[in-house]
């Protein structure tokens, strides 16, 4: 039985977030489940097992509140699961560069925020674990998803840096990288891509594809969030997890396959998934 653990999640309102804190607590863990709206997890609350903490990732002083409460009521903090995160999809000419600083506050700072927050309380505590929830995105760029993938291009690039220069103290670093998962994520994607699908512009005729071809992904192998927390909880509790763990048959075998196909060979297979025109010679 692994020992009890004092863990911090972002990103608790709902889907992989929630799944998480409520796994957690089921296997004796203390868990401070954390959202940028306090009252999308005040029925989280259990005594004892789950503590409830408003979280702003794009905001300084919250973060420092909420690690300064979680010491203060568990006196220590051994893991941190940085979930909290969003889609922005578009072209990269159509979107706004408020939209793209907005996904990389969220999806990049803030997860970066955190981790410098809670480095101290992980090396007083003797180490712990970080763990930084990526997506297939983050390995395979999808056309008119740019901000998304390339935020999660920069968590994984982070998270290598991080796992060497926190080795020292104890501290690992994993990465959790899901395909489609049944969660809210499609929801708000579809959300922030909707202003675009009629928008006047060159685009404009690719993107009901774009649309398409994003529900048909997530009604085909998506998987509940709970497969999701199940894997954090397992590299949470291992005593040598692995650096990444894949999770969904489309994770598991698109980034293996990334690594050796061309790039002219994904290209031409992004196209005739999004039922591109031939690109020009």
């Amino acid at each position: 039985m692994a020992p009890a653990q004092v863990i911090l999640v972002t990103g608790c309102s709902s889907g992989i977030g929630r799944a998480t804190a409520e796994l957690a607590a089921s296997l004796g863990h203390r868990v401070f489940a954390t959202a940028r709206k306090p009252d999308a997890i005040a029925g989280l609350a259990r005594p004892g097992t789950i503590d409830v903490l408003p979280l702003d990732v794009t905001e300084a002083g919250s973060i420092s509140r909420a690690v300064a409460e979680i010491r203060r009521r568990a006196g220590r903090l051994t893991a941190l699961v940085n979930n909290a995160g969003f889609g922005q999809y578009g072209s990269v000419e159509d979107v706004s560069l408020s939209a793209w600083r907005a996904q990389f506050d969220v999806n990049v700072f803030g997860a970066v925020a955190l981790i410098q927050a809670v480095m101290p309380s992980l090396r007083e505590a003797g180490g712990g674990t970080i763990v930084n929830v990526s997506s297939v995105a983050g390995k395979i760029s999808i056309p008119f998803a740019a901000p998304y993938c390339s935020s999660k291009h920069a968590l994984e690039a982070i998270s290598d840096a991080l796992r060497v220069e926190v080795a020292p103290f104890g501290v690992r670093v994993v990465l959790v990288e899901p395909g489609p998962i049944e969660t809210k994520f499609g929801d708000r994607a579809r959300a922030e891509v909707t202003p675009l699908l009629h928008k006047p512009g060159p685009y404009q005729g690719f993107y009901a594809e774009a649309e398409r071809a994003m529900d048909t992904d997530f009604k085909r192998g998506a998987r509940p969030a709970s497969a999701v927390a199940s894997t954090i909880l397992r590299a949470i509790q291992a005593r040598k997890p692995r650096t990444r763990y894949a999770v969904t048959a489309m994770a598991k075998l698109g980034i293996p396959a990334r690594r050796f196909l061309p790039d002219r060979a994904m290209d031409r297979a992004m196209r005739g998934r999004l039922k591109l025109p031939k690109a020009r010679s």
